[in-house]
């Protein structure tokens, strides 16, 4: 579940608020990488916060470093994807995670790291140890810093009827932000 308790679940003909309901609500996903070492994609659990809990923005922060693959290879090839399912979030009832109607949603777009000191990645932080303390207390010298997905792309399933047609411009209309009804 994510961090504090769950808000309403917005109807899900509601695609934009649905679709940042999915992300605010949950504390990692799975973000994908291309390897070039590998010569394939690397996937990798990761935590991210969009923003306070309750107060979205959509965009998904992260706390990450070079030591781990994950960073490095977008330091080389930005296009970076991640997938987040509701599953964690309990509303999915006892049905199997891959079931289409436990919805999930793939954002594609390009990993950047933010600029250190700047409003924005102090903003971030805050974002991010408020939905993972112990983040705070993560080694010093493995030199954390905070990067952020540019989204380009959605791609949400949450039935058995295809993804859904949810543009970038819809996902972040005003309105979808912060509690939904």
């Amino acid at each position: 579940m994510g961090a504090g308790s769950l808000s309403e679940r917005p109807n899900r003909g509601n695609i934009p608020a649905f679709a940042r309901w999915l992300v605010a609500e949950n504390t990692w996903g799975v973000m994908s990488t291309i390897a070039d070492d590998l010569g394939a994609p690397f996937g990798d659990v990761i935590s991210y916060s969009d923003g306070q809990p309750y107060h979205g923005t959509g965009i998904p922060y992260f706390y990450l470093t070079t030591l781990d693959p994950t960073a490095r290879y977008a330091s080389r090839e930005h296009r970076t994807t991640f997938t987040i399912s509701e599953y964690p979030l309990g509303t999915c009832g006892t049905i199997d995670p891959q079931n289409p109607t436990c919805s999930k949603i793939t954002l594609l777009g390009k990993l950047k790291e933010v600029e250190g000191g700047s409003e924005e990645a102090i903003w971030a932080k805050r974002a991010l140890f408020s939905k993972h303390a112990e983040m705070k207390n993560w080694p010093k010298d493995h030199t954390f810093k905070v990067y952020k997905l540019d989204i380009d792309e959605i791609f949400l399933i949450d039935y058995f009827d295809g993804s859904k047609p949810l543009t970038v411009d819809e996902y972040f209309l005003p309105g979808h932000e912060g509690r939904w009804e």
